[in-house]
């Protein structure tokens, strides 16, 4: 019987060397077998609070959620999210104590370009992720020089090639009037506008009129707009100066064909303080579906974002499209840490990020998927638009652009 238990030994051990349950597991700093933590700043107070508190929320109730089934991977995901005010020195200060002292494995999901500018730099230099930052700017889209910071969703420059499209297809002797906010945000928007129109276009552009996100009222931007003879009014802008731009033009009685970025088309923070009978007629692209849209409560993707909210997010605003943005992400950050099974390192983090060929995120509209290489960080690229009809948002069918 002795001659047998050479070979039955080398079996069993060639049995559990080959067995995954029981690879050599690998950690950095924020994952154990027990724990993944992640880190981000959100602006829960400041001038962005709407955005921090919806998309933050959603975030929050969707590891809650998922760390009852079990997390990923066996492990629960916990995520610190502090307050940066939408203040860069503050951003930076928190994303300090988030890698020093609460000891994160990767920053994630930040909003704003300037709170992310901030604390670019020295995440960079420490190698810790700094990804799916919530901002359009150009500025993030830098591999080479910036390798560990990836921004998720279409930029603005994109956004505005693609109104740009849409305006000659909609109307090819418009008038453009363009309110933009005067940073990385409206800036990235405008140029995006002007590259889509090109040179044989650029008169289409009669004026354009810039505001600071400090800006008490943009009263006399629209006044400026209107006496420019546009015919076509875009707003490159954030929902409280969408909102005054709106009952503004209303009350001056100029009705130009209305074009909103997503940046400031919330029909929360824009539309609803305006007054929905001022805004009918209000144009929007982007990359998410929106569940209130007639006709898709039956949608699978929509049914589970609606059953979500009831069942673990209650509190939170079902229509809003921040929370819906704060819940994909949810779903994304999950991909990502499943995809990293045992190997739970920074760097290891970082190339499962980088290597996402058209991964579909539910409730993205369709034809839209997550691309990101080594070399191309701009993970999205492909925009719906459509018009608010006084009570929902419609979709127009002849809007996508890829």
């Amino acid at each position: 019987m002795a001659r047998f238990l050479f070979p039955v030994w080398t079996l069993a051990l060639c049995a559990l060397a080959a067995s995954p349950a029981l690879a050599q597991k690998h950690y950095d700093t924020g994952a154990s077998d027990t724990e993944i933590v992640i880190g981000q700043t959100m602006p829960y107070s400041g001038p962005l609070s709407g955005y921090g508190s919806n998309i933050g929320g959603a975030e929050q109730a969707y590891f809650r959620a998922l760390n009852k089934k079990g997390g990923v991977n066996g492990r629960k995901v916990r995520l610190i999210s502090l307050d940066d005010g939408y203040a860069p020195a503050k951003a930076l200060e928190q994303t300090r104590r988030l890698v020093e002292e609460d000891k994160v494995l990767a920053i994630m999901g930040t909003i704003g370009t300037a709170p992310n500018l901030a604390t670019r730099k020295y995440l960079n230099d420490r190698k810790i992720p700094q990804f799916f930052v919530l901002s359009g700017a150009d500025v993030f889209d830098q591999p080479k020089d910036f390798p560990w910071t990836i921004p998720l969703g279409t930029t603005y420059r994109f956004d505005g090639r693609a109104f740009a499209d849409f305006i000659v297809a909609a109307k090819p002797k418009a008038k453009i009037g363009v309110l933009y906010q005067d940073d990385d945000l409206g800036r990235g928007y405008l140029a995006g506008l002007r590259e889509g129109l090109g040179e044989s276009r650029a008169s289409m552009i009669v004026a354009t009129a810039g505001y600071h996100a400090t800006d008490p009222s943009i009263d006399s931007q629209i006044i400026s707009l209107q006496s420019s003879g546009a015919d076509t009014l875009v707003e490159f802008a954030i929902g409280k100066f969408v909102a005054q731009a709106i009952r503004k033009s209303y009350d001056l009685g100029w009705h130009p064909l209305h074009l909103v970025s997503v940046t400031g088309a919330s029909t929360k923070a824009a539309l609803q303080p305006a007054g929905f009978e001022k805004s009918i007629g209000i144009i929007t692209g982007s990359a998410f579906r929106d569940p209130s849209e007639p006709g898709l409560a039956a949608d699978p993707e929509i049914k589970a974002w609606l059953d979500f909210m009831k069942r673990d997010y209650p509190e939170g605003d079902p229509t809003n499209e921040f929370t819906l943005a704060g819940y994909s992400l949810g779903m994304l950050t999950t991909e990502i840490l499943r995809r990293c099974g045992d190997d739970l390192t920074r760097e290891n983090l970082l190339r499962v990020v980088t290597h996402l060929d058209r991964y579909r995120v539910p409730l993205l509209v369709p034809g839209a998927s997550v691309t990101i290489t080594p070399s191309d960080y701009e993970s999205v690229k492909h925009i719906q638009f459509r018009r608010f009809d006084g009570k929902t948002w419609q979709t127009i069918e002849s809007g996508s652009h890829g």
